[in-house]
């Protein structure tokens, strides 16, 4: 089994947060939804002959620009050259501002099954402040809208830690997000990338970021918040009711082989990675006047392989299960690091069950720290 990714470099307005690959104008969609169905053709071998797909995400960007035809073309192309299982996961992420009864039939029709809606918050003001797209009624509404048009597996994105004078906002946020009943929420700190708005804003000092603390008790909230309405915590920024996990996602951190389609898109066939060019006229002209794909391939060393492994498996729930990775990596960390995992477990930031190395509550808080000092180098 295998996934696919298709980035739609698109957007209506810039998110003062957003880092990702993305342009306003609008010009080049046509031609650049033409182009992904030719990469499609020139890059079906990638995952073996004929592979089956089990999952198929759209992202961006904002992939519910695309139009009903739009979206229609790129199907045909890859059922026309990958075999799709009965029981895929196709997941399209959307704005609620797109979400029209008109939009959503188009959805279904051509074949998405489920949406990833970027709600980030029901707050006018914050949204205001990120340059969000949408209002806080149309966040509700279209969630609503989409439920009655017969989306059931919906995933609604929110956005903690936003600088606000207390938490009433994100409590408030989270149970407006409760009262929706989706299955699947995916939570993300603010965080101020260079290059984006806040980048710029943070440098010129009229903007200010909270602080790590108040970041954190929100993540507690979040935490508490979620056990208490019954949704599991699968990754550390994905929650869901039980068994409702995303595949697609579920499968990056299981190192399950994926291609990536559009620019900025990374592809992984379980032992190396490639990166599309992140240009959108390179890219259409590369793909349509050459039928050339420009991407660079990104080698992975054995240490590489095991810094993934452990990268992505500390991020779950399942935890990083150190005979794998000392079996199929080389990398024995109960050997060689035998005093900072008993400082790990010291502090209550980690614990070690069956040879499987699980970060707590506490530890999530510091993953990227934990994984850093973890790394083999």
């Amino acid at each position: 089994m295998a996934g696919l990714y298709l980035h739609i470099p698109f957007c209506k307005q810039a998110c003062h947060y957003c880092d990702f690959h993305f342009s306003t104008s609008l010009g080049l969609k046509s031609r650049l939804v033409e182009a992904i169905g030719r990469e499609i053709e020139l890059r079906r071998d990638y995952l073996g002959p004929k592979a089956t797909l089990e999952t198929i995400y759209f992202g961006g960007g904002t992939p519910s620009l695309l139009s009903g035809d739009e979206l229609t073309q790129i199907f045909e192309a890859i059922h026309r050259h990958f075999a799709v299982a009965p029981q895929a996961e196709i997941t399209l992420e959307a704005n609620p501002d797109d979400l029209s009864a008109a939009k959503l039939r188009e959805l279904q029709a051509a074949g998405i099954n489920r949406l990833s809606i970027g709600l980030q918050s029901f707050y006018e003001p914050h949204l205001r402040m990120m340059n969000r797209a949408h209002t806080a009624e149309e966040s509700t509404t279209a969630v609503r809208r989409a439920q009655d048009a017969g989306f059931e597996n919906i995933s609604i994105d929110l956005i903690y830690g936003v600088p606000a004078p207390g938490h009433h906002i994100w409590e408030a946020d989270l149970a407006n997000a409760f009262a929706l009943g989706v299955p699947h929420v995916s939570a993300y700190a603010l965080t101020i990338e260079p290059g984006t708005a806040f980048g710029h804003r943070l440098q010129k000092g009229t903007f200010k970021a909270a602080p790590d603390e108040f970041v954190a008790t929100q993540f507690e909230m979040l935490l508490a918040a979620m056990r208490a309405h019954g949704y599991e915590q699968y990754e550390i920024s994905n929650f869901c009711q039980p068994g409702r996990e995303s595949r697609h996602n579920g499968n990056y951190w299981r190192g399950v082989p994926y291609l990536g389609l559009g620019p900025s898109a990374h592809s992984y066939d379980g032992q190396n990675r490639q990166f599309t060019l992140a240009n959108n006229p390179q890219y259409v002209a590369a793909v349509l006047e050459r039928d050339e794909v420009p991407v660079t391939m990104d080698i992975l060393t054995a240490t590489d392989r095991a810094n993934e492994y452990l990268l992505t498996t500390l991020r779950t729930a399942r935890g990083c299960d150190l005979a794998h990775l000392r079996t199929h990596h080389g990398l024995d960390l109960p050997a060689t690091r035998a005093a900072y995992l008993a400082e790990l477990q010291a502090n209550g930031w980690a614990h070690i069950q069956n040879e499987v190395l699980t970060l707590t509550d506490a530890g999530k808080l510091l993953a990227d720290h934990i994984t850093l000092e973890l790394f083999n180098h």
